[in-house]
């Protein structure tokens, strides 16, 4: 069997989020691009000049751990080699999530932070986000920064630029971007409105043992 018709199960669920990506609109048709750590060496990754509401599974590539393309006729995200930089970086992390939800994105731009302090939910799963500074996209500079700052935090705020989540599996990446919209546009109410009433230390303190 040749390498581009392999995988069938796991290219079919990157594409499924990222189909669930754009549906919840999370990403435009040409931005964002997904990630799978199938083992050391191999890698699966959304391809450029894709549309990424319709992406089918034979659309997903397939790159080895030094960046070589193993399905040719499939071009290569300009993410590649961010998504290579972390993976060689964070041994634990299996699933990349990087995308320009509007709310969150918007953060980016102001250089504010998101208030995750607002909800349980989103204290529990995102924690701090981290801000990361400004480097053109898909360059070797971007690449190098968000490897330096991925062990800080799983979930960096690129500077006008999106944002970049990891997990453990998909899920865990997607759930942490939509959850860190959310928390956004919540952060975004409570300033208008004037009142917010954000969890206090000792609510955070619980959350952090509960969670550890």
């Amino acid at each position: 069997m040749e390498i581009k018709d392999k995988y069938k199960s796991e290219r079919k669920e990157v594409a499924h989020f990222m189909r669930r990506l754009y549906k919840h609109g999370l990403t435009t048709t040409s931005g964002g691009n997904i990630s799978l750590r199938l083992s050391d060496d191999l890698i699966l990754i959304t391809p450029s000049a894709t549309d990424k509401g319709r992406m089918k599974w034979k659309e997903v590539g397939i790159v080895n751990i030094f960046g070589e393309n193993l399905t040719p006729h499939l071009k290569p995200s300009i993410e590649t080699a961010m998504h290579l930089a972390i993976y060689k970086k964070k041994k634990d992390v299996l699933a990349i999530v990087h995308a320009h939800p509007v709310f969150a994105s918007l953060f980016t731009a102001i250089k504010a932070k998101i208030n995750t302090n607002l909800t349980a939910e989103a204290k529990a799963i995102l924690g701090d986000p981290l801000f990361v500074r400004y480097a053109v996209m898909g360059s070797v500079a971007l690449a190098e920064v968000a490897a330096e700052n991925i062990m800080n935090s799983d979930i960096l705020l690129l500077e006008n630029h999106g944002i970049l989540t990891t997990g453990s599996n998909l899920l865990q990446a997607f759930d942490k971007i939509e959850v860190l919209e959310n928390a956004a546009k919540m952060t975004l109410m409570t300033e208008m409105t004037g009142r917010k009433r954000p969890l206090d230390k000792a609510r955070i303190l619980e959350l952090e043992k509960l969670f550890r």
